[in-house]
């Protein structure tokens, strides 16, 4: 793991050839919030810790630059490298999504979990509070 003042200096240069994300803003009233739409690390460059680094600018971006509430994101329910790596950044398991990810013919689909991780403007924590029950593609908020 690099330490964050080797990493600092190494994102600038290996960056847009070794990691990226990329994210959005939405919502409305509370459900205003940051989205990571993507994160990825090239293979050789994993374990480094570039991905949780990456995450934490778009996290400080979210709040920051747009007052947000929280930070989501969607993952592959059977992706658990990814979804321990979130949960050890402080997300958690919103809610599952069935068949969110769609299969090509003779595939099955795959649900998601929708990750959530508050900001400092959400102080009751509210946007981590999971729901009860899976949801289907069309029942989630639409922001």
């Amino acid at each position: 793991m690099l330490d964050r003042v080797t990493a600092a200096r190494l994102i600038p240069l290996f960056a847009a050839a070794a990691a990226a994300v990329m994210g959005k803003v939405e919502g409305k009233g509370e459900n205003w919030h940051g989205h990571v739409t993507a994160v990825t690390v090239a293979p050789e460059y994993r374990r480094l810790g570039l991905a949780q680094l990456l995450m934490a600018y778009l996290e400080r971006l979210s709040e920051a630059a747009y007052d947000g509430y929280f930070v989501d994101l969607y993952v592959r329910k059977g992706n658990a490298l990814a979804v321990d790596m979130y949960k050890s950044l402080g997300y958690v398991v919103y809610r599952q999504v069935i068949g969110y990810y769609t299969a090509g013919p003779g595939e099955t689909s795959e649900d998601a979990y929708d990750m959530h991780k508050a900001l400092p403007r959400d102080k009751e924590k509210k946007s981590m509070v999971p729901l009860p029950h899976p949801v289907h593609p069309g029942e989630q908020d639409m922001w």
